[in-house]
Parts: C-alpha cells; structure tokens; sequence
C-alpha cells in the first residue's frame, strides 16, 4: 500500500508538472522579423571547369599561390552561365586547399559599379563525403548493436529534432533560454532513453536521475553565471546574432541553456551505466540491502565520474583550442587571462557541467535501488512500469 501510495504520488506531482510547466512551451511560436536575410540564401552551387592562370602573390608581407578559374553556375538566376573567378588572389587563405577540374564549390555572384557581374569563392561543397561519412557511421552502429543501434539512430534523429524545431524557436521567439532548455532536455533525454533501453524499471529510474540532475545544473549554472558576472557576451557568434536581429536575445539566458545542452550527451551515458549497475549487481546478489548495494555501485560510479568528468573538460578544451593557443602565444598572465569573460564562460561551464555530472551518480544510484528492491512489491503497477530491465546491456551510444 505504502509503494502505491507513493508510486501514485510521483505521478500525479509529474503530471502537474507537466500541465504547468512542460505543456505551454509546446504552443506554436512566434517568430521575430529578423532584418538579416537568411545565411547562404544569396549563395549558389557551382562546379570549376579549368584552371586558366597560377602563379604567387604577396598580400602584405605573406606570399600564397593564387589561381584563376573558369567555373560553372550549377542554379540560380544565371545557371547555365561560365564566369572567371580568382582564388587567393585579394584575400589570405588559410589553408593550402586549392581548385581543381570539377571540384563542386559554393560561390556569390556580385555586381561591380560598371554593372558587371562578378562571382566570388566562398567554400567547397563537402555534401557527398559528409553523407559518406554519416552512412558509414550508421552502418557501423547497425552492426555493433543491431535493433538497439537502430532505436540509438532514431533517439539521435529526434535529438536534433527537438533541438531544431523546439529550443531554437522558442528561444528567438523571446522565451526564457534556461527554462526552455531545462523543458527540451527533458523531452528530448526522455524520448529518446525510452526509445533506445525501452519501458522497464532501469529507464524509469534514469529519466527520473536525468530530470533531477537538469535542474540541479540549471540551479548551478544560474547560481555561478550571476556570482561570477558573466553577460554571454564571450562569443562572438552570440554578438553577431545580438546585431543582425530585430529581436532581443538574453544572452545571460543563452549561455546557461547552452550549459545545460552541452552536458546531455555525457548524462545520458551516466544515468543508463549507473542504473545498470545497480541492476546487474541486484541480479548477482539479491540478498544485499540499500547500504550495500549503494556502496558497491558507487565504487562503479566513483570510476566512471571521473573519466567522464575528464571527457567532459577535455571536450571543452578542444573546442577552445584556438583561444588556449592564442593566450599561449600572447605568453600572458593566466592570473589575468582567466578574468576574461571569453576564458571565464568556458571555466564556469565545465566546471557547472562537472557538477551537474558529479550529483547524476549518487542520486541515480539511490533511485534505482529504490526501483530494483521493490520491484517485486509493485503489485499491478508492475505490468505497467515493465521488467526490470537490468540483463538488457548499455549500449554507449551518442
């Protein structure tokens, strides 16, 4: 009686939950008018045909091979057409990727004061190596995992749907970008744990971690992004958008929902291992009470926390590479450099996502032994919440 009572407890505070919080983020949004006509729209494809001229040039100081190439306009208003274009003449390049016969490229058409058409280079088409890629990596998962890769396809499709058509929206439509973050993460961890380990009592206990453990990173991140003065002005991607938009953007409120997303992908991973373990060590001795099972499955825990912690830190420090590199170089004073809002952002949000990790292992812990000793007191409930789920694997899969 006390398990149902409780069971049903849970419920009802979720559907509240739902009803109040999750529910009016999923009303269609309203768009801003954005004064920036869309990214690439005035861009078309189209293919070199040859190299007419090579040589060297100097452009202050640096000297890099140039080339001028004829090249065809694949569509657009002047399809069909064939334009000279130069390549590394009046700009650095910054690598040594030059044209060749039939390279498919992206390129501009401009029009000079004369009223000549002009086109210019602005980067290789990589569609069909990308779509190699993207096949292999599919086929790759197929064959390790089988259906359970399948299910980690589709959870990985829905992901960035969610991302796309949910967070994206509701943040330029002005919503606040922490709690809609907060509310996506949700949907999209839910779905998409559920869709790749299936209805069992392991999945339940995860989702349940996962949802605590977002607003604990949530709480963190708000907490620290106030105490440490950070505006979300450090990236410049965050200004570009600020200026080219009609619409107010809460940077503040960017930079925390980017904390939470940027840790999802190591949380799931950690509250599916988590609950697993605790499972698996259940099945292996079921005479072991709460203690000692939490005991044994933190000593797992405690091993992959901190590889995933440090899977975490070096993730964002190789998407700062250039900044670290630049700092090197400028051989300054860290002492100072890290007061740097663009230093800073990245310090605050690895260490909050470290945090948010760190607290997934004891709180999945707990719940799941909850889970795994009563699951034979559920009674009818367990028909409805499923098998345990523990002898089913984990599969890391991102």
């Amino acid at each position: 009686m006390k398990n149902r009572s409780l069971l049903g407890l849970f419920i009802l505070l979720l559907a509240t939950f739902l009803c109040f919080f999750v529910y009016p983020y999923f009303r269609p949004p309203e768009l801003p008018d954005v004064s920036m006509s869309a990214l690439g729209a005035e861009t078309v494809r189209a293919r070199v045909v040859e190299i007419i001229e090579e040589g060297e040039i100097d452009l202050g100081g640096v000297t890099q091979r140039y080339q001028i190439a004829r090249v065809e306009l694949l569509e657009g208003e002047y399809q069909g057409i064939v334009m000279e274009m130069d390549y590394g003449r009046r700009q650095i390049l910054s690598s040594a990727l030059y044209l060749e016969p039939g390279d498919p490229i992206l390129v501009t058409i401009g029009s000079r004061p004369d009223g000549m058409l002009t086109v210019y280079f602005v980067d290789f088409i990589r569609t069909t190596p990308m779509l190699w890629l993207a096949a292999i990596f599919a086929v790759a998962i197929l064959v390790i995992s089988r259906w359970k890769g399948l299910r980690s396809l589709l959870s990985m499709a829905f992901s960035l749907m969610v991302i796309i058509s949910f967070i994206i929206p509701r943040i330029l439509s002005g919503d606040d970008p922490l709690l809609v973050s907060i509310v996506g993460s949700i949907a999209l961890l839910g779905v998409t744990l559920y869709l790749t380990y299936g209805w069992n009592l392991k999945t339940h206990a995860a989702v349940i971690s996962m949802i605590l453990v977002l607003f604990i990173t949530g709480g963190l991140a708000g907490l620290f992004v106030v105490f440490t003065r950070l505006t979300g002005a450090g990236d410049e991607n965050a200004l570009f958008l600020l200026q080219m938009l009609d619409a107010r953007i809460n940077l503040r409120g960017l930079l925390l929902g980017g904390m939470i997303i940027g840790a999802l992908g190591v949380l799931d991973d950690l509250v599916t291992t988590q609950a697993s373990a605790v499972f698996e060590l259940h099945h292996a001795n079921s005479t072991l009470g709460f203690r000692a099972l939490f005991q044994s499955a933190m000593r797992i825990g405690q091993d992959h926390v901190a590889a995933t912690v440090n899977t975490l830190v070096l993730a964002y420090a190789g998407a700062s590479l250039p900044m670290l590199l630049m700092f090197t170089l400028g051989r300054g004073d860290y002492g100072y450099l890290v007061n740097f809002q663009i230093v800073a952002e990245e310090i605050v949000r690895t260490l909050v996502g470290s945090l948010g990790l760190i607290s997934a292992v004891p709180l999945t812990t707990a719940i799941a032994i909850l889970f795994a000793l009563r699951a034979d007191s559920l009674g009818k409930w367990r028909q409805f919440l499923g098998p345990e789920g523990g002898g089913e694997g984990h599969a890391h899969v991102h």
